[in-house]
């Protein structure tokens, strides 16, 4: 049964050690206290992003940064704020190049028809989903729980529309429950000048739900049967049953192609004239999560009998039925989801 909860990209804290001085903190000491934040510092690299092995990396430059200056680390905020400092200072000299992950409903074109031809933009960096949820374990009870909305593909392909520092005093406020005057230090600017990007950045955020600290550790009864319902019409290759748990004005979208389909006929039609599915079997599924949400790799069987990836499913749930599919072809996902080659 699918739920929304799961692990992020496993990664490891840098091995650093040192001799002990008089008095002094060793280097191997000051990484076993920070390494603890390196999930959900990769969460908040990836809020800022949209790329999950750039968000790694700039965490690794982040724990470097903070090994070279930690002598100087004098306690005037919280070493997790001096940790969120160093790695917000990272993503907005990475984002000094303008680059931007966006989805394809996100490029500004209307929904296309499902009978038109496929084109594939290349020249496009895609936003790239998140492994498992972002939720930290054993948070500090005076921190905000960074939590699975925070994370979800929509809340983070919107951010991918604002300015670097826009994006950086939104996720720093919203998502992270800092103040005014605390963005400010982080960003190095003034209290007006972080109040001003915050309201530009919700503005244009207009419409897109902001994330809270509430907790949602699984899919509710109901919502958990529509997306089995609808995983295992796809092993059936049931089009009409398929189409049954999409809402009406249900959404779709498969990053690298550049086209966008609104509303259960579209969908419909898509599935049936360019899925290379032609009996029940064809298909098959394994279950994950992806930025706290209920996801699936879809295997295709081949030539040989042997089903291989094809594309992974994120999907978004809403009161009525599923009313976002994102289909993500990018077929190196399956590894970085602890997903098999084969089935």
């Amino acid at each position: 049964m699918p739920q929304t909860t799961g692990v992020a990209a496993p990664s490891s804290a840098p091995s650093v050690t040192t001799t002990e001085l008089d008095g002094e903190l060793l280097d191997g000491e000051f990484m076993e206290l920070v390494a603890p934040l390196r999930r959900e510092l990769t969460a908040h690299c990836y809020r800022m992003l949209g790329s999950v092995h750039e968000a790694e990396d700039l965490v690794q430059e982040t724990y470097l940064r903070a090994w070279k200056a930690h002598e100087r680390f004098e306690g005037r905020s919280s070493l997790r704020t001096w940790m969120y400092s160093i790695a917000t200072r990272a993503c907005l000299t990475a984002l000094e190049k303008g680059k931007k992950r966006p989805m394809p409903t996100g490029l500004g074109a209307p929904a296309s028809d499902a009978r038109d031809e496929l084109v594939v933009r290349e020249e496009v960096t895609w936003l790239e989903p998140w492994p498992g949820a972002a939720d930290a374990p054993d948070p500090d009870p005076a921190a905000v729980t960074v939590g699975h909305e925070s994370i979800r593909l929509a809340f983070v392909a919107a951010l991918q529309h604002l300015t670097p520092v826009q994006r950086a005093v939104l996720v720093l406020r919203q998502v992270l429950g800092y103040s005014a005057i605390e963005t400010a230090e982080v960003l190095q600017t003034t209290v007006a000048a972080v109040n001003s990007a915050m309201q530009r950045a919700k503005a244009r955020m207009d419409g897109q739900e902001m994330p809270s600290s509430r907790e949602h550790a699984s899919l509710d009864e109901r919502s958990q049967q529509l997306v089995e319902r609808y995983a295992k019409a796809f092993e059936r290759y049931d089009i009409a049953e398929i189409v049954s748990v999409l809402t009406e004005d249900a959404s779709w979208e498969m990053p690298p192609f550049e086209a966008w389909y609104s509303g259960r006929e579209q969908i419909g039609t898509l599935i049936a004239t360019r899925c290379p599915a032609e009996k029940p079997d064809d298909m098959r599924i394994r279950w994950t999560v992806a930025n706290g949400q209920p996801a699936f790799g879809l295997y295709m069987r081949g030539q040989d009998g042997v089903h291989r990836p094809f594309h992974l499913q994120v999907l978004s749930v809403g009161a009525d039925g599923i009313d976002h599919v994102a289909c993500f072809f990018d077929r190196t996902l399956f590894d970085r989801f602890g997903l098999p080659e084969t089935l």
